[in-house]
């Protein structure tokens, strides 16, 4: 072999050797970005509740006689007196360490204390979710290329998606369980009361969904293939829902993604509404008697909700989208 025709085999394979180099650094990007939004996230949490009017001292010393000494004790205590970026430091170094510190009120460990109640909210959350993904196919499917259903399905997609789901809730309240008693009006006995809530907050979010993913399955529908197989005599349907929804699904699934972190801090609402248990009546009446560190592990969940499932989709679409990973390469 010619010495003219090394250097030209060692160049054509040498980008194969740093693509899994060059995705392997987007994918640390990618985490170490969420790592940064989420300390954003607990830095900004900390000095709003700060900011917030209201003397943490007056709550905790409650109805007892008001003295300096009191007051002396009860910031020692808690770590009041010190400077407040020393306090700011200290409550990093100390959820790093999973420490989300005790209740001001209930006098609760505040990681127990919200564990205990998350259960309810990550179901209603997941209800919610099944319900919109549910609604997005269905109607994407239904309605991609067919004028009349595209219309009528724009107007049922603003108007979900314009409405506030604690609004929604209540109407559903009043013509489901109300009217027509269907459904119980309030708490998490069985799977009847899980269904109102979880359409009140999943809908609104679906109908976004469905609006992404219906454009995409439009432009699946023109391309090549789903011409060629609908030639060879496939039925629509099978079109619709074996090849150009797998073709149409990244956009919309990155979609949902982001939309997960809105499910989470919907359904805090959502639970007051249907007087449901879980994080929403806690972190209500957290924030009514400024019980900081309670306000603050919410504050964080909500986030690092968003932050993982915003980091995943990230690198769920570098894994399965062949252009980005080709861009990936490139830069």
């Amino acid at each position: 072999m010619s010495s003219e025709t090394t250097p030209l085999i060692k160049s054509v394979g040498q980008p194969r050797l740093k693509a899994p180099s060059s995705l392997a650094w987007r994918i640390a990007g990618r985490i170490g970005g969420g790592v940064m939004v989420l300390w954003a996230a607990v830095s900004l949490s900390f000095i709003a509740v700060w900011l917030a009017p209201g003397d943490i001292v007056s709550l905790l010393v409650g109805e007892q006689v008001r003295t300096p000494a009191i007051e002396a004790a009860i910031r020692a205590e808690w770590g009041l007196d010190r400077p407040l970026w020393q306090q700011y430091l200290n409550y990093l170094w100390r959820i790093m360490h999973g420490d989300f510190g005790r209740s001001y009120m209930l006098n609760v460990d505040v990681g127990q204390l919200v564990a205990s109640q998350l259960l309810p909210t990550l179901k209603l959350a997941g209800a919610a979710l099944l319900v919109s993904v549910v609604f997005a196919v269905l109607v994407a499917v239904l309605t991609a290329h067919r004028r009349w259903g595209r219309s009528v399905a724009n107007g049922l997609e603003l108007l979900l998606a314009s409405t506030p789901s604690f609004w929604l809730g209540i109407v559903l309240l009043f013509i489901f369980s109300f009217t027509l008693r269907w459904f119980p009006v309030a708490g998490d006995r069985n799977f009847a009361a899980l269904v109102l809530p979880s359409l009140s907050l999943g809908l609104a979010q679906g109908a976004v969904v469905s609006q992404v993913l219906r454009r995409g399955l439009e432009d699946a529908l023109d391309q090549p293939f789903s011409l060629t197989l609908r030639a060879w005599g496939i039925h629509g349907v099978i079109v619709r829902l074996r090849h150009a929804l797998r073709h149409a699904a990244l956009p919309a699934v990155t979609l949902t993604g982001w939309l997960v972190g809105g499910l989470l801090s919907g359904a805090v609402i959502t639970e007051q509404v249907f007087s449901r248990p879980g994080l929403g009546k806690v972190t209500v009446d957290a924030v009514l008697a400024k019980d900081m560190p309670v306000v603050l592990a919410v504050a964080i969940l909500s986030a690092l909700v968003y932050v993982v499932m915003s980091t995943l989709v990230d690198i769920l679409g570098l894994l399965i989208d062949p252009r980005l990973r080709s861009q990936a390469d490139k830069e």
